[in-house]
């Protein structure tokens, strides 16, 4: 290689190592490629937020339609329900799959409110992650999942399907006992499938289903929900 050539090879890498110097340093206001990336990642947040709600939307439509359509003729079978409890458990699923993914842009959005905005704002308090630089650089060039499937069934159990499932369930105890010509258990048979197998599997679903979303937990997703100092900061009037 001649000197020319290794000089221009050079100044190239001293001009690609001083491209990202002083960006987003500690010492420094929010800047405009701060503010840039910030906007980014709140416009992924809010579409995959968006992608949630759509599933949440479906299954409220579902189940509204399943209890009306089960209780407008006592002819109606009350199996009917427990497909419906069977639907929401699979968006439950891909609602819980939407909520890993939603969790990645979240964190981000956090890193930076915690450590940029909030540390801009009041520097007083100090870093939320004095090495909050080198996870966010680490979770751009590395994207992973940072909560696990349990985690996130669990967090969409108790906002939104433990409800509906409850009151599903609710309203197929009803039907079985209450507008079945037939006894209990005997009522709640399906085919040839005895009433009480029916009831003991309808039972052992809901209980998994609220240990799943009820269970103590030490949770690793980005939610101030499950944060106990509600109005702790709030500002007085």
């Amino acid at each position: 290689m001649s000197r020319d050539s290794a000089k221009d090879v050079d100044s190239t890498d001293a001009d690609h190592r001083e491209l990202g110097e002083g960006l987003l340093s500690d010492d420094m206001g929010p800047s405009s490629a701060a503010a840039h990336l910030y906007r980014g990642e709140i416009h992924r947040m809010r579409f995959w937020r968006e992608r949630l709600d759509q599933t949440t939307y479906w299954a409220i439509v579902v189940i509204s339609a399943i209890l009306t359509w089960v209780f407008s003729s006592p002819s109606n079978p009350h199996y009917i329900l427990l497909l419906g409890v069977a639907a929401l458990t699979v968006f439950l699923f891909i609602e819980a799959r939407r909520f890993r993914g939603y969790d990645i842009w979240r964190g981000r959005v956090r890193t930076l409110q915690k450590n940029v905005f909030a540390y801009g704002l009041d520097p007083s308090q100090g870093l939320e992650d004095p090495e909050w630089r080198m996870h966010l650089s680490q979770d751009y060039r590395t994207p992973a999942i940072k909560i696990s499937v349990e985690e996130a069934l669990a967090h969409r159990l108790r906002r939104v399907y433990l409800p509906l499932m409850t009151l599903t369930l609710g309203a197929w105890v009803i039907r079985v006992t209450a507008f079945r010509n037939q006894s209990w258990p005997r009522s709640a048979a399906i085919g040839d499938i005895p009433g009480v197998w029916v009831t003991v599997a309808v039972a052992a679903f809901y209980l998994v289903a609220l240990c799943v979303g009820l269970r103590p937990r030490t949770w690793q997703s980005e939610d101030e929900l499950h944060n106990r100092n509600v109005g702790k900061f709030r500002s007085e009037e």
